[in-house]
């Protein structure tokens, strides 16, 4: 494999989890997701409750209000952040599939190379077939598509400089909604090889 590394970018609902899990299996690498969790707490001492909560979504206002704050030098978003950026450094030490966290751009911004997967599918298809454990399919609507999308897309812009979902920043962009989950795991390993 010319890349070490794989990261996984997605609009909510597209399945970036998936992915990862069915990339795993076919490459014999580790992913990690939800995981990321633990270890950033761990790198950065806040608590895995408030890093699943701030971890990948924040809103422009609350970091405008930080930023007037007195107490803005330590912005758990910006701690967090930092934390997660270390953690992803250190799994580029291996190879593995990193979902999210402005990996692609941590890793670029490092000189890491890595191949840079960009998810999506239309938010019909992300509805039909949301998957999500804190919420319950019927309560996946089009307006809370439309805010998990926002929250990361503000998340990213504001750690990156870039908009979410810019072909440039990606090494392929797939909607597998379109392709279907395992044509996109072939095609993906096909250009790999």
């Amino acid at each position: 494999m010319e890349y070490k590394v794989i990261t996984i970018s997605r609009n909510y609902g597209s399945h970036g989890h998936e992915l990862a899990q069915k990339l795993s299996e076919r490459l014999g690498i580790p992913y990690y997701d939800r995981d990321f969790v633990r270890k950033t707490a761990a790198e950065s001492g806040f608590s895995q409750e408030l890093i699943d909560e701030d971890g990948e979504k924040i809103k422009i206002g609350t970091k405008l209000i930080e930023m007037l704050s007195p107490a803005s030098l330590n912005s758990s978003h910006d701690e967090i952040f930092k934390a997660q950026s270390r953690v992803v450094l250190e799994l580029s030490e291996s190879p593995c599939i990193i979902v999210g966290r402005c990996s692609n751009y941590i890793l670029r911004e490092a000189g890491i190379p890595s191949f840079d997967i960009y998810l999506t599918a239309d938010r019909s298809w992300r509805i039909d077939n949301a998957l999500n454990h804190k919420v319950k399919k019927e309560q996946v609507t089009e307006q809370y598509i439309t805010k998990k999308d926002n929250e990361r897309s503000d998340y990213y812009k504001l750690y990156t400089g870039r908009p979410m979902g810019m072909a440039s920043d990606y090494t392929v962009c797939l909607d597998v909604g379109k392709i279907g989950m395992d044509r996109c795991v072939d095609i993906i390993c096909n250009l790999l090889k």
